[in-house]
This record gives C-alpha cells, structure tokens and sequence, in this order.
C-alpha cells in the first residue's frame, strides 16, 4: 500500500513536471499568459461577424453539449462571455459533495475573464501574444477542433467503450499545457465529441476567428418600443408602497427563472428578472447570492429587467410573456383587493424560505391564481431548473402521470385561518441552508409532515361534511379558457418533461394539486434548491419530494369511492412499507368520507379520468395529440406503436425523436416516449429491483417533446408498422443493434449533422416561443 502511494506520487510529480515544461516552452514562444486579455472584447475585422458567422456554427455543433449547468467542464459556449471565461475541472453536479462549493454562474458569480481564472477556470482562447499562429496554437478552443479534423471518428456504427458517453463520467479539461499529452492519450477525442467533426467551411470560418483573437462586437441595440417597455415594466416592479413592494418580492421570488418576453414583440427579446442594488433608470447593480430570498444586504431591492445574452437552449428555457393583460391580471390578484401590508417580512432563512410565513399578508386567492395561470411554468421550474438533472433527483416520479388542480374557490386548505395555523409545519429544508445535516433534519421534517398530514385530513373531512362532498366542481377547470388546468408529466430516467394536455393513455398514477403543494413545490426544488450545496441539502431535498408527490396522489384518491382508495394505494405501491402507504392514504393522510362522485363501473379510476377530460374539454391543449392528425392513415400506425406493451420496450432509449419521410413532403417529427413499469417510487437508491417490464408502455406524440433526445430515427412512412414489429420483437441488445441499424442516426452516422439541422429548424418553427436547440449530452452509443 505505502508503495502504490510512493508511485502514485511519483506519478503525479512527473506529469506536474511536464506540465511546467510544457507552459515555459509556451511562455517562451509566445509570451507570458495575460489572464485580464479577454476581460473586454476586441471588435472584428471587417468581413466577419460573431453574431452572424460564427455563432451560428457554434450554437448548431457546440452548444448542443456545451450549455447550462451539464456543460462539459463548465466550458458554456451559448455567448462570447462563456467562451472567454474557459473551463473547470470542478463539478457542478456531485452527488458526494460534504460541504457547499462556491457557485460558479456565467453572468452572476463572476463579470471578466479575469476574474474566472482567479476560480480556477483556465482558458480556452489563447491569452498570450496576440499573432495568428499563437491565437491558434495556443488555443484549447482550436487544438479540439484541430483533433477532430485530425482524427476523424472511426467508421463503426458503435463507437469503443473507450469513449465514454455517460452522464456522470470522468471530465476531461485539459490546460493548454495538458493538451500535447491529452492528445497523445486520447486522439479520437476531438470536438465536437463523439460525433462528426465540422464541415471545411465551418473549421475555416472557426479558424479565421481565432486567428483574428476571438472578436465580438457586442449585441445588438434593443428596439426602442423594446426599450419603451423595459422602462414601463420597471415602473411597475417598483412601486414604493409596502403592498407593491412585497407583490413584487413574490413575483420575483418565483420568476427568477423565467426567460421574459413582451407579447407585443414581433421577434421577441427575453430578459431575467433580477435584484439590484441601483433603481431604474441607472445601470444594473445585481445583488448576487445563492437562493432568489437570500439576504441582499441593502435597505431597499430594485427588481429590474436584464437582457438574455445566451443562446436558448430548450433544457433551460422557461418563456413567460408580459402584456397588458398579464399586468392587468396582477393588479386585480394583488394591487386592487384591499388589504393592508404593515411592514416587509425578513430575509432571515426561517422566514424566507417558508412562503407562508414570509408572503402572509398576500391574499391567498392570489397568491394561488398566480401560479394557477402558468400552471406549466410553474411545475416546469424543477423540470428545467438545476434541480433536474440526474437519475437520484427524479426517481421520486413515475415515468408519466397527469396533474390536475383544485379550483382556487373550492380549495379546503385555504379555508379560513388553516394556513396561517398550519405555516410552521410547512417549513422545507432549504431553511437548513446548503450545508444541511442529514438525520437530524430528516427526523425534524417527517414529524412536521406527519402533523400536517393530520391535521390536514381534520380539515379536509371537515369540509366535506359541512360544504361539499369531493365531485368535479372541486377540479380546476381553467376558467374556462386556460389550458394550463391539465397536464402531463414524463420522466426520461434523468431529465423530465411537462406538457399542457392530457398525452397518452390513462396512466398508472395522477396528481391534483392545491395551493400549499405547488407553492412549496417551488420553494423546494426552485427558490430553495441550490446546486452548488452538499449531500445532505439534496438528500433533504430529494427525500422531502417524496412528501410532494404523495400529497398529490392523496388528493386524486379523494376523489374515488371510499371502498377502493386503499386497493389503489396499494397497486401504486406495491412493495412499499406500510409507513410510506400511511403517507399517501392510511393512518396519517387520511380522509372518511365518500365521495360525491356517482360512479358506474368497478374501475373508479379509469372512470374518474374519463369524467375529468369531458370536464376540461373545452381547454384540453391538443398540439401533441395524434388524434388531431389529419392523415388518417398515418395516424392509425402511429397508434400501432403507440399500442406497444412488455418487457420489449426495455430495449428502446427514453425518448426517440421519430423523423417520418414522405418525399416530396417535408420530413414530420413525432417523439417516442418509453414509460418504465415500476411496482413504485418511494426508494431513493432500489430503482433497479421496483422495474416491472411487463408494464412499460409507449407514447407516441405528435412534434418534438423532451429537451434530450436519446435516439434519432428515421424511417419512411411505409416502414412505421415495420418499425413497430421491431420494436415488439426485441429481446436483446443485439436485437436491438439490429434495429439500429436500419433506423437509427447513429453519433457515427457522416450525415449526422445534416438530419440534426434539419431537426433543430423543424423544433424552432414548430415552436418558435417555447423550444429552444435540442441537446446531445444523452445520445445513445449503440
């Protein structure tokens, strides 16, 4: 053992040296590196432009890996800015963290080059003596391309296991002094990874820009009745009165995600919705901490309205408009009912990070409605919030359930004075901040939860017997007109997906939400969730989710003969303990009374889904749908693969993007969504032994769903019921290469980027307000 850790010494003195040699032959040939070069962009000769030459390959070849928080060693490469502060070896996500990391966030934690090498982020763009050759040649950004173009990927269909595809692998980040010996190691790994290298004429185009010293010049100027709108917007987020401001504290609070627009904008801008320090009509100071109700440290917050810089990227975009109507719906919520806000509640975390507590002067009504009205934005915030990613932080849903919602004038929880009694329960671990312990902690929120439930069910019961038995008048029906009153909701094993509409057939488990649960839904896994914090923040995190969805399924079950509510329970979740089925319905959530539902058939289940889609018709979103499919045809083989049941499914990747050709028509996309049968989800770390292959299903969807395709198929529409026997046919992963073969764009496929333009225009123009470019960093190898 003493000898392996000499060696392992030795090693490590040895590479240190060569990297130190490495560097001074650099600093010898081309200068001593500058870290403060690329801390203002140089503006571009004539003849090339970033924006309109060079961010358009970037953006359809790069930043289909390199976005967000799951960019490959940090390197974002969705604006100039990202591309200047360079890489880390650091991770954002690690499950094993023990203590809180700094936060490393483009545009927040860091505003110059500089200043990201003094966090050990190390350049990607050549930040020595500014010649042609040495832009090139001291460049990690040009040396990968370089690689590629050197090493084209081998002409396989499956790629070596040598290169390694897995969400949670091993980074790579070499240094500019690391890149000789890197590529010596590992020669098929050029950029872009795993997938075909650039055309000539892009590399060209690439390489004149580097050569030039990486020039940017800048975004463009905003629109005057842009501007004219930004200006009006900040008026309103500031208003002086105590009532405005704490409004204005709760909007932020959960739009400090959202990618903003004004409705009236023919080609829209989007902006961030954030704290600063300075008021309108100066330059944005932004206070910066880790959570949006963290303490900003001043007397007063200005809430202003910062452009986006970054390309859209669907896994992260969050569109939210703003109009004339949107303003006038918030003055009615929470400007015109009459009500008095004496003083602004604290920052301190026992009070903002329990919105019942901090936001109690609100109307409740309004607060609920709010979030009513983009119901889809608001579930989407832990869909495409940081929280998202991994197979641990999502293992707490099933693969595809429907929500649906109390309506906001029947909501038995927002009876009275129930919520104000109740706010010290409804405490969330985010109060432990983000070096959170683990048992203690979890043992504090479960006999929180426990109290709640009960007293909860006192509430419920109470309100049944004296109001009205649980019925359909009880479910939200959009008013009327929003199709936001119904949803669904896909996991993808680690990443997810929410769509208005009810998609596919009835599904094993549904949710029906009310005001407390969607609003601490947000301030769990949104507001109070923070990336950068350790183990014990997730697992709290993670575990208290649980509660969540339970609280979900309890409120369907309400709704179901009192006779059959524990033989549901127990189908959802066979093989759970009793203590998880008591969460869900039993000793703590219980509910004694009947339901005011007549129903007909001795599936009460299927029956009540039924009732609950002629209820919400009239604002059922359809776009996805395959029954809106005008090809008849077309649409009854669709509906064979949709058809498809069993163990056979357990071959397919989550999510397949399907591209049907029919020449001379225009290639149509649909998306293959595989459901995985699971006995059920209440196990943080047992997934693997809860699978039931006999029920995964399929849904088959018209469009694009999902920001990370696994698989691209392609087949002719004479070949969908081929494709569905196929699939029915598999058995094993050489069955499944077999398949591959004939339908699938492999990563190796020469015409890879072809069919992946092809499917980003498709997304873009299907969607032009809600989808953003597709990303590979799930792409099957297979």
């Amino acid at each position: 053992m003493l000898i392996d850790r000499y060696v392992l010494l030795l090693c490590l003195l040895v590479l240190g040296g060569c990297t130190a040699i490495v560097r001074h032959e650099l600093d010898e040939r081309h200068g001593k590196a500058d870290p403060t070069l690329f801390d203002t962009p140089r503006s571009p000769a004539a003849g090339l432009s970033f924006r309109n030459d060079v961010q358009p390959i970037l953006e359809r070849r790069c930043v289909v890996c390199h976005a967000c928080y799951d960019a490959p060693c940090q390197l974002k490469l969705t604006a100039w800015q990202g591309i200047a502060r360079g890489s880390s070896k650091e991770l954002v996500y690690d499950g094993g963290r023990l203590s809180e990391t700094a936060p490393s966030r483009l545009f927040v934690d860091a505003q110059k080059a500089s200043q990201w090498r003094a966090k050990e982020f190390s350049a990607v763009l050549n930040e020595r003596r500014q010649t042609p050759e040495a832009n090139l040649a001291a460049s990690v950004l040009y040396r990968a391309l370089r690689l590629k173009e050197s090493h084209p990927l081998p002409q396989v269909a499956v790629l070596p296991e040598s290169m390694d595809f897995s969400l949670d692998r091993t980074q790579q980040c070499p240094r500019i002094e690391e890149f000789d010996a890197f590529e010596r190691q590992n020669p098929l790994w050029g950029m872009p990874f795993g997938l075909p290298g650039l055309h000539p004429s892009e590399l060209n185009t690439l390489r004149r820009w580097l050569e030039q010293g990486a020039p940017f010049e800048g975004m463009p100027p905003l629109p005057a009745a842009v501007d004219r709108q930004v200006a009006e917007w900040e008026t309103f987020f500031n208003g002086d009165s105590l009532k405005q401001r704490l409004v204005s504290r709760y909007l932020f609070e959960h739009l400090f995600l959202a990618h903003l627009y004004f409705d009236s904008d023919a080609q829209p801008h989007y902006f961030r919705l954030l704290r600063s320090r300075t008021p309108p009509g100066q330059p944005i100071d932004p206070i910066v901490s880790r959570r949006p109700y963290d303490n900003p440290g001043v007397d007063r917050v200005y809430y202003r309205l910062e452009r986006e810089q970054e390309t859209i990227v669907d896994k992260t975009h969050m569109p939210y408009a703003l109009g004339q109507k949107r303003l006038a719906r918030w003055r009615e919520l929470f400007l015109t009912p009459d009500y008095r806000v004496e003083r602004l509640p604290s920052y301190a975390p026992e009070v903002a990070s329990n919105p019942f507590v901090a936001f109690q002067a609100l109307p409740t009504d309004a607060r609920y409605q709010f979030l009513l009205d983009e119901a889809e934005f608001t579930i989407m915030g832990f869909i495409k919030g940081p929280v998202c990613r991994g197979q641990v932080a999502l293992n707490v849903i099933n693969d595809r359930f429907w929500v649906f919602f109390l309506a906001n004038e029947r909501s038995p929880q927002q009876e009275g004075d129930f919520l104000s009694r109740e706010a010290r329960l409804l405490e969330l671990p985010s109060a432990q901040g983000s070096d959170a312990g683990i048992i203690g902690p979890w043992h504090k929120y479960a006999k929180l939860e426990a109290q709640y439930l009960q007293d909860k069910s006192d509430a419920l019961t109470r309100y049944a017997v004296t109001r009205r038995l649980p019925d359909l008048p009880w479910i939200w029906n959009g008013d009327g007109g929003n199709p936001n009153a119904a949803l669904t909701v896909f996991r993808h094993f680690d990443s997810a997906t929410v769509v208005k509409g009810l998609l596919g057939e009835p599904p094993k488990t549904a949710w029906v939400i009310g005001y407390p649960l969607l609003e601490r839904i947000h301030y769990l896994l949104v507001a109070g969730f923070d990336v950068y914090g350790n183990v014990g923040h997730e697992l709290l995190s993670r575990l208290y989710m649980d509660f969540m969805r339970m609280e979900g399924e309890f409120n369907f079950i309400a709704f179901l003969p009192i006779e059959r509510r524990q033989a549901v329970r127990d189908h959802w979740y066979r093989g759970a303990s009793q203590e998880v089925k008591d969460h869900v319905y039993g000793s703590l959530a219980r509910f004694d009374v009947d339901s005011g539902i007549k129903f007909h058939t001795d599936d009460p289940q299927r029956e009540f889904f039924a009732l609950l889609k002629r209820r919400l018709a009239p604002v059922l979103e359809r776009r996805y749908d395959l029954s809106a499919l005008p090809d008849t045809v077309l649409r009854q083989d669709l509906e064979v693969l949709a058809g498809l049941r069993g163990a056979s499914l357990s071959w397919l990747p989550e999510l397949i993007v399907l591209r049907v050709e029919d020449p001379p028509q225009e290639a149509r996309y649909f998306t293959l969504l595989r459901n995985t049968g699971h006995s059920n989800v209440s196990s943080l770390l047992r997934e693997g032994r809860e699978l039931l292959p006999a029920e995964n299903t399929l849904t088959v969807v018209r469009g694009i769903i999902g920001a990370y395709p696994n698989a691209i198929y392609r087949v002719r529409r004479s070949e969908i019921l081929a494709l569905a026997k196929a699939i029915g046919g598999l058995s094993s992963e050489d069955d499944y290469r077999t398949l591959a073969g004939r339908y699938v764009v492999r990563r190796t496929d020469p015409d890879f980027w072809k069919y992946s333009d092809e499917l980003q225009t498709a997304h873009l123009r299907q969607a032009p307000i809600s989808a953003g470019l597709l990303d590979y960093n799930r792409l099957d190898n297979r």
